[in-house]
């Protein structure tokens, strides 16, 4: 009990020692000591034919990315998608690959997400980091691929990619890109959802969804599948947009009103989750929670970087409990 209460007091001070802002770091320190995890700082050491569909169940309804539509006839679960939210992206679904288009933000965000992702996963299945594809061996599901933007690069990097959309549209695009590289031409992209993966019993080593839970109507049932789909002490990364103040006022009022990178009315302050409202959930799945980040976005140089600063968009990396 000592040794354990020795280890959270330490990671309360290391988080407040990379934070340049007194108030935020007051903030932080208030929220990692609640949650019980370290801040990523402190862990970081470092045109073919088209193919047919994978024949998994296309009559379903949960929509796991930006940009999904849903054409299902079969009653909604718990986890899908807001009907409201259907026909609000269904006009963008085509545009997955064109870099200036509304996924534009994804695209600029996706090699910060692929870093924390490839520095965690390597830390944890103890794969080498400078390997030019660290994650060989591995099985992966990306839930909710949309049109592939995270599916092909994990590809890229040796896992052996799942990439589930319940779109069908989404899997078609996703298919066709992936096809114009022998790499990423082995990932299996399936019209499905996560849900129907756990009634096939399916199981994989790291279960990453990004950019999905705040669309979902019912964030624990949509953990609780992710947590199914996880072996033992398997990972689950999971990124979203927190619900502060400062968060409606950049990725609601700026990112879609202001500096138009998003089309208007993309996000929904109130789906949005705290960071202990998320583990809070994750954890009641079995899935512990052991590292979190923010993205920083400098609008200078127009990237975005890993911080601490987890007001506004954050990623977790957690791990399931062994049975």
């Amino acid at each position: 009990m000592a040794s354990k209460l020795l280890r959270q007091s330490r990671l309360r001070a290391l988080c407040c020692s990379h934070i340049r802002s007194t108030r935020f770091c007051n903030t932080t320190r208030a929220t990692y000591a609640f949650l019980k995890f370290r801040p990523f700082s402190d862990a970081s050491s470092s045109p073919s034919p088209e193919k047919p569909l994978s024949h998994c169940n296309t009559k379903t309804n949960t929509v796991m990315e930006r940009g999904s539509t849903s054409t299902s006839t079969t009653p909604p679960n718990p986890s899908s998608l807001k009907e409201p939210e259907l026909a609000k992206f269904a006009s963008i679904a085509e545009t997955w690959w064109d870099s200036e288009g509304p996924f534009k933000p994804l695209h600029v965000m996706n090699p910060t997400r692929l870093a924390f992702i490839r520095s965690v996963l390597c830390r944890h299945f103890r794969k080498d980091p400078n390997s030019a594809r660290p994650f060989e061996g591995l099985k992966i599901v990306d839930v909710g691929c949309g049109g592939g933007l995270l599916s092909e690069p994990l590809a890229r990097m040796g896992a052996t990619v799942t990439g589930v959309d319940a779109v069908e549209k989404n899997i078609r695009i996703a298919r066709l890109h992936a096809d114009l590289d022998p790499v990423t031409s082995t990932i299996e992209y399936c019209c499905t959802t996560a849900e129907k993966l756990v009634e096939e019993e399916r199981n994989f080593d790291a279960v990453i969804s990004l950019e999905v839970i705040e669309h979902v109507a019912d964030p624990a049932e949509f953990c609780n599948s992710l947590a199914a789909l996880t072996v033992p002490d398997g990972a689950t990364v999971i990124s979203t947009i927190n619900r502060s103040m400062r968060a409606y006022a950049t990725a609601i009022v700026a990112a879609e009103y202001l500096l138009h990178w998003l089309p208007k009315g993309t996000h929904q302050w109130s789906s949005f989750l705290t960071p202990e409202e998320l583990v809070l959930i994750i954890q009641r799945a079995s899935i512990t929670v052991r590292e979190m980040a923010g993205f920083a976005y400098n609008p200078v140089t127009g990237r975005w970087s890993l911080s601490d600063d987890i007001s506004v968009n954050f990623i977790s990396f957690g791990t399931k409990n062994s049975q």
